[in-house]
């Protein structure tokens, strides 16, 4: 059920013999399991379950990682069930009767549940219920543990911001022939990654207008080497699939014009991967700007925030982090570099912090530590971690090299980064205790100068942190909390130009060229090597990376975007 994005809670506790039209009583004369004292109210069985599974629901809705419309309770409250795939109807208990929030409204205090024959109208004050909302957080922490599950897959890296899909199952083969749930042409180019909400999946892209400039426009950056020109007009669009079917539900165009500077040859103008909530679509094209869109497709707001000077003009390509109310975007290249946050309802900026560092494509992510909300950025400088609210420095790590690309990832409070350009570093920061600059202290818990990744971004999976040599076919195997080796490293046959960052799930490892295919590998923990399981290859070169949700695996190549299931 899990694995389907289910969340099943049942009320009350079967096994104690609750009769609820006898109360148990505790000392001070209340009832055992729900609240309000036994001589001051009648409890009607089936309304002190309904007010239960309302409070559940009314706290469950609130959520920013749950959509109201799938969450139900089986008849006769036997067990609340949370649908969070669209793809799949599925019950448990003996009852298959799936009551939705229609069957419920409110007046004033009191509920009016459908279906007559089962359902009381109960008019008990809401504060003598207090307990019952016990219910909803205990969901409300099942579903924190399994949020990937209920949330798909909202962001670049995925909901834990690592690249892993804990209790997925995708596909191991697949082909133009086999696997293939549909197969969708894209206008435009982009490398953004999709991300999948609900039964929408989003990407971006840029549409070259249809009449060619008179003239290419090049960059002009210092050291410029490997250029596109710029040699049309572009449209900048986001674009909703319906994840059942593969049809392209909207498109809204956010910007058109000429860009200012083109990018490296391998680039796109469309490369930072959106986020997505709820309600909430939130899609960057930096030097076009940042912009807000509901499930609709309709535009809420925009912010601009300049125009984005690169190193070699080799383009953008960065991605927002959402967190609660709160839209994070970095902002760092040759001029004046910055990180500001945004509110996700109204595009206000709450805050802006100077940075003093040059060009970095590493995108954000946020690590909940101590109670606190901490923004964790790679750059050249530092790696540094920023408060969510207010934005100050919290700690800072320096040796990485120049020109960063690949993003962080974090677990049990310490925070990995790598980068490959200039020179290869990797560092592990301890997260409890640090302060200020944390730079050859003992808060660096390791570091390693070998094999370490430039574009694609590291993978940890079930406590092993996986990457890539620079973007090559050449795979290490690492303990998080020790920087040793597990085995490898790792040679990956028939893959050397790799730009999507490796993902998990089932496990097994995934990890896509972008001309030879996806390689597939065993996961395990220990020295052995991965087993080699399939090489995948479609029709169609692929440099974002994959998205997974359930027992499906998204991959969004230069001309089609492919959503792969066991058939």
């Amino acid at each position: 059920m899990a694995k389907r994005g289910f969340v099943t809670l049942s009320i009350g506790k079967p096994d104690a013999g609750v009769n609820l039209d006898a109360p148990k009583k505790i000392p001070g004369g209340r009832t055992k399991y729900y609240g309000p004292a036994h001589n001051e109210v009648h409890l009607q069985p089936l309304s002190a379950l309904a007010y239960a599974g309302a409070n559940a629901h009314t706290v469950l809705a609130q959520r920013p990682d749950v959509f109201p419309d799938r969450i139900g309770f089986s008849r006769r409250f036997k067990q609340a069930q949370i649908q969070c795939s669209p793809q799949h109807v599925e019950f448990t208990g003996s009852r298959q009767h799936l009551y939705t929030p229609r069957f419920f409204s409110r007046i004033g205090g009191s509920i009016i549940a459908g279906d007559a024959a089962d359902w009381t109208m109960i008019k008990h004050r809401r504060e003598k219920f207090t307990t019952i909302l016990t219910a909803g957080f205990l969901l409300m922490a099942w579903l924190a543990r399994g949020a990937e599950s209920n949330v798909g897959w909202p962001n670049w890296r995925g909901p834990s911001y690592n690249g892993a899909a804990e209790n997925a199952d995708p596909p191991v083969e697949w082909s133009e022939e086999k696997n293939v749930r549909w197969k969708t042409p894209l206008p435009g180019l982009g490398h953004s990654s999709p991300v999948v909400t609900g039964n929408l999946v989003f990407v971006t892209a840029a549409i070259p207008g249809k009449e060619p400039l008179s003239s290419p426009k090049r960059s002009g950056r210092p050291g410029a080497h490997d250029n596109a020109e710029i040699t049309h007009s572009f449209r900048f669009v986001v674009l909703a699939v319906d994840r059942s079917e593969g049809g392209i539900v909207w498109e809204t165009t956010v910007d058109s014009g000429i860009p200012h500077e083109g990018g490296h040859v391998t680039a796109s103008l469309a490369s930072a991967s959106p986020v997505a909530d709820k309600n909430h679509i939130i899609a960057f094209f930096g030097s076009r700007g940042l912009y807000c869109l509901n499930r609709e497709g309709i535009l809420l707001w925009k912010a601009d925030l300049g125009k984005m000077h690169t190193k070699h003009g080799h383009g953008e390509g960065s991605s927002p982090v959402l967190h609660g109310e709160t839209v994070v975007v970095n902002w760092d290249h040759e001029e004046e570099s910055f990180i500001a946050a945004f509110d996700k309802s109204t595009g206000r900026e709450k805050w802006r912090k100077p940075r003093n560092e040059k060009t970095s494509w590493s995108s954000p992510i946020v690590v909940i530590h101590e109670g606190t909300a901490q923004v964790i950025v790679s750059a050249t400088g530092a790696l540094r971690s920023y408060d969510l609210e207010s934005g100050e420095v919290i700690w800072e790590c320096g040796g990485l090299s120049d020109n960063v690309v690949a993003s962080p990832v974090s677990t049990k409070g310490i925070v990995i980064a790598g980068s490959s350009y200039d020179k290869r570093s990797m560092i592990a920061v301890k997260m409890e205790g640090a302060a200020g600059d944390v730079t050859g202290t003992s808060q660096v818990l390791w570091r390693r100068i070998n094999r370490t990744p430039y574009v694609p971004s590291p993978l940890l999976y079930d406590n092993t942190l996986y990457f890539l040599a620079h973007y090559q076919g050449v795979l290490s195997r690492v303990d998080p909390s020790t920087g040793k080796d597990r085995g490898g490293p790792f040679r990956l046959d028939g893959l050397s130009d790799i730009y999507a960052s490796p993902v998990a799930a089932g496990g097994r490892i995934y990890i896509t060229d972008r001309q030879r295919g996806t390689l597939v590998l065993s996961h395990t923990s220990g020295d052995d090597p991965p087993e080699f399981l399939a090489m995948n290859q479609l029709d169609d070169s692929i440099s974002a990376s994959a998205a997974i949700v359930g027992r499906e695996l998204f991959l969004r190549g230069e001309q089609f975007l492919y959503c792969l299931a066991e058939e």
